[in-house]
């Protein structure tokens, strides 16, 4: 294991694509969008639970009375569209370093 210093700011995710690169470019890519789809799943599942369990009560956001669930359905689809912001940018450098080498 080599030692090197990190950015801290997402530890978890630099081990993830130090692993991944580990284990060669066609299982990494393989294996990422593997995630990236299971990850999609659970943003729908965590949204329809969201919907299903929640009152549809009011807030007030600036002024306006807005249903109380579409608050966390916002954050969840915030959270799912950094997750295929990061997935396309990971495979545009994937294509990349393959073109490259």
């Amino acid at each position: 294991m080599r030692l090197r210093q990190s950015s801290g700011v997402d530890l978890a995710g630099e081990r993830m694509v130090e692993e991944l690169q580990s284990s060669g470019p066609e299982c990494a890519g393989q294996e990422m969008d593997r995630k990236y789809w299971m990850a999609l799943a659970l943003y729908g599942v965590l949204a329809l639970l969201v919907w299903f369990t929640m009152d549809a009560g009011k807030v007030l956001v600036f002024g306006r009375a807005v249903e109380f669930r579409l608050v966390p359905l916002i954050v969840i689809g915030g959270l799912a569209l950094r997750t295929v912001v990061a997935h396309q940018a990971a495979r545009v450098r994937r294509s990349g370093d393959e073109n490259g080498s």
